[in-house]
Protein backbone atom coordinates (compact mmCIF):
# COMPACT_ATOMS: atom_id res chain seq x y z
CA UNK A 1 0.00 0.00 0.00
CA UNK A 2 1.39 3.41 -0.92
CA UNK A 3 1.29 6.51 1.37
CA UNK A 4 -1.32 8.09 -0.96
CA UNK A 5 -3.73 5.97 0.38
CA UNK A 6 -3.00 6.82 3.83
CA UNK A 7 -5.23 8.86 5.88
CA UNK A 8 -3.20 11.96 6.38
CA UNK A 9 -4.52 12.28 10.05
CA UNK A 10 -3.21 8.96 11.05
CA UNK A 11 0.24 10.16 11.63
CA UNK A 12 -1.48 13.07 13.62
CA UNK A 13 -3.51 11.18 15.88
CA UNK A 14 -0.65 8.52 16.42
CA UNK A 15 1.41 11.49 17.47
CA UNK A 16 -1.07 12.80 19.77
CA UNK A 17 -1.93 9.38 21.26
CA UNK A 18 1.85 8.78 21.78
CA UNK A 19 2.03 11.99 23.39
CA UNK A 20 -1.09 11.52 25.88
CA UNK A 21 0.74 8.30 27.04
CA UNK A 22 4.16 10.62 27.99
CA UNK A 23 1.90 12.67 29.80
CA UNK A 24 -0.17 10.21 31.54
CA UNK A 25 3.05 9.11 33.10
CA UNK A 26 4.00 12.84 33.72
CA UNK A 27 0.90 13.36 35.07
CA UNK A 28 0.94 10.44 37.31
CA UNK A 29 4.37 11.41 38.95
CA UNK A 30 2.85 14.82 39.32
CA UNK A 31 0.28 13.39 41.49
CA UNK A 32 2.45 10.57 42.99
CA UNK A 33 4.49 13.88 44.08
CA UNK A 34 1.70 15.88 44.80
CA UNK A 35 0.07 12.74 47.03
CA UNK A 36 3.52 12.95 49.51
CA UNK A 37 3.97 17.23 50.03
CA UNK A 38 1.56 17.27 53.23
CA UNK A 39 3.68 14.96 55.09
CA UNK A 40 4.88 16.27 57.66
CA UNK A 41 8.49 16.30 58.45
CA UNK A 42 10.40 16.90 61.64
CA UNK A 43 12.60 19.90 61.26
CA UNK A 44 15.22 20.66 63.76
CA UNK A 45 17.83 23.03 64.95
CA UNK A 46 21.35 21.55 67.03
CA UNK A 47 22.69 24.12 68.90
CA UNK A 48 25.52 21.40 69.69
CA UNK A 49 26.66 18.35 71.56
CA UNK A 50 28.70 17.33 74.74
CA UNK A 51 28.71 14.14 76.35
CA UNK A 52 28.01 13.48 79.96
CA UNK A 53 28.92 11.17 82.88
CA UNK A 54 25.63 9.22 84.40
CA UNK A 55 26.78 11.12 87.74
CA UNK A 56 26.87 14.34 85.91
CA UNK A 57 23.58 13.95 84.46
CA UNK A 58 21.98 13.16 87.76
CA UNK A 59 23.64 16.45 89.34
CA UNK A 60 21.95 18.61 86.54
CA UNK A 61 19.24 20.46 88.87
CA UNK A 62 17.92 24.14 87.52
CA UNK A 63 19.90 26.77 87.11
CA UNK A 64 22.85 24.31 85.69
CA UNK A 65 24.30 25.26 82.67
CA UNK A 66 25.73 22.47 80.34
CA UNK A 67 28.94 23.28 78.18
CA UNK A 68 28.21 22.77 74.19
CA UNK A 69 31.13 22.03 71.95
CA UNK A 70 29.04 24.23 69.38
CA UNK A 71 30.97 27.79 69.20
CA UNK A 72 28.89 31.07 69.77
CA UNK A 73 28.31 32.52 66.11
CA UNK A 74 28.95 29.20 64.60
CA UNK A 75 26.45 28.41 62.51
CA UNK A 76 23.57 25.64 63.63
CA UNK A 77 22.89 22.53 61.90
CA UNK A 78 19.81 21.78 60.24
CA UNK A 79 18.46 18.27 60.48
CA UNK A 80 15.26 16.58 58.72
CA UNK A 81 13.96 13.68 60.76
CA UNK A 82 17.25 13.60 62.32
CA UNK A 83 19.47 13.83 59.26
CA UNK A 84 21.55 16.51 58.44
CA UNK A 85 20.55 18.84 55.52
CA UNK A 86 21.43 22.50 55.96
CA UNK A 87 23.42 24.84 57.94
CA UNK A 88 21.81 28.52 58.97
CA UNK A 89 22.32 31.26 61.68
CA UNK A 90 19.63 32.36 64.71
CA UNK A 91 17.20 35.24 63.96
CA UNK A 92 14.47 36.42 65.85
CA UNK A 93 10.81 37.05 64.41
CA UNK A 94 8.68 38.45 66.76
CA UNK A 95 9.94 37.36 69.68
CA UNK A 96 10.41 34.05 68.67
CA UNK A 97 13.51 32.44 67.05
CA UNK A 98 13.91 31.31 63.85
CA UNK A 99 17.03 29.65 61.52
CA UNK A 100 18.13 31.55 58.15
CA UNK A 101 19.20 29.14 55.68
CA UNK A 102 22.75 29.83 54.53
CA UNK A 103 24.55 26.61 52.95
CA UNK A 104 22.69 23.07 52.13
CA UNK A 105 25.37 20.45 52.97
CA UNK A 106 26.77 18.16 50.36
CA UNK A 107 26.69 14.56 50.99
CA UNK A 108 30.12 14.33 51.99
CA UNK A 109 29.79 17.06 54.63
CA UNK A 110 26.94 15.20 55.70
CA UNK A 111 29.29 12.27 56.65
CA UNK A 112 31.87 14.34 58.00
CA UNK A 113 29.76 15.74 60.27
CA UNK A 114 28.60 12.59 61.49
CA UNK A 115 32.52 12.51 63.19
CA UNK A 116 32.53 15.55 65.16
Amino acid sequence: MSNENQNPWDDALQEMQDNDKQGSATDAAANDLDMIMDIPVKLSVELGRTQVTIKQLLELAQGSVVELDGLAGEPMDIHINGYLIAQGEVVVLDDKYGIRITEIVTPAERVQKLNR
